[in-house]
């Protein structure tokens, strides 16, 4: 039986890899002026959820995100102690990714930003948190519809959560970055120091994803037997 220690650990790989790619990607962009653009940044963030679903979906759930761990806790799929395990792993993969990324790229420019997120200049602070809150709703509400609920439980789990993400991006990138993901945030906060509207990357997906998963799981009768991987 996999222990608490092993899937903090899956844990921990899963949001590194996250965040080395949605973060770098958005780094690359800035040598080729922008030509990877959002599309490209949405499409590599897209593709490594999908391979972290698949990779670690059976040892720890691939949550990758404090928001849909604590999704998961409210609605009872999470004990406690799991779920402070996971996200602290989450957060720490965060933070390495964004190190390893500050080692390896240029910075003779002074233009590394390690993808930090940030809202646009039109957003305000409760525009942003409604955004990010809407965005991790429709994430959360897939996790939940393709890989929480045993009804519905499907094989293709990874592509379609890393098709939502990839769409979330097209939708949200250009007005706060569409973090959906208060670890992809907190990294590269840490990291450069840079803490402007951070608030709004914990409320917003938090607040998304509980929602999503209290209005799945009362309103269609949630049907699970416990063995996701994700307790």
């Amino acid at each position: 039986m996999i222990n608490s220690i092993e899937k903090s650990l899956a844990e921990f790989i899963g949001t590194f890899s996250l965040v080395l790619v949605a973060v770098g990607s958005v780094n690359v962009n800035l040598p080729f002026h922008g030509s990877l653009g959002i599309l490209g940044i949405a499409t590599a963030s897209g593709i490594i959820v999908m391979i972290a679903v698949y990779a670690i979906g059976n040892i720890s759930g691939a949550h990758i995100n404090p928001a849909v761990t604590a999704s998961l806790f409210v609605t009872g799929q999470m004990e406690l102690k799991n779920t402070i395990f996971y996200i602290v792993a989450q957060l720490i993969g965060a933070i390495g990714a964004c190190l390893f990324l500050s080692y390896i790229l240029p910075s003779d420019t002074g233009k590394i930003s390690l993808g930090s997120t940030a809202l646009a200049s039109d957003v305000t602070f409760a525009a942003g948190i409604i955004i990010e809150a809407i965005l991790t709703f429709m994430l959360v509400f897939t996790i939940f519809g393709v890989a929480v609920d045993n009804r519905t439980s499907t094989k293709y789990a990874g592509i379609l959560i890393g098709t939502i993400v990839f769409l979330d991006i097209i939708v949200g990138g250009s007005l706060t970055g569409a973090s959906m993901n208060p670890a992809r945030t907190f990294g590269p906060a840490l990291v450069l120091g840079h803490w402007a509207d951070h608030l709004v990357y914990w409320i917003g997906p938090l607040t998304g994803g509980i929602l999503a998963a209290v209005f799945y799981t009362k309103l269609f009768s949630l049907k699970t037997d416990n063995r996701t991987n994700n307790a």
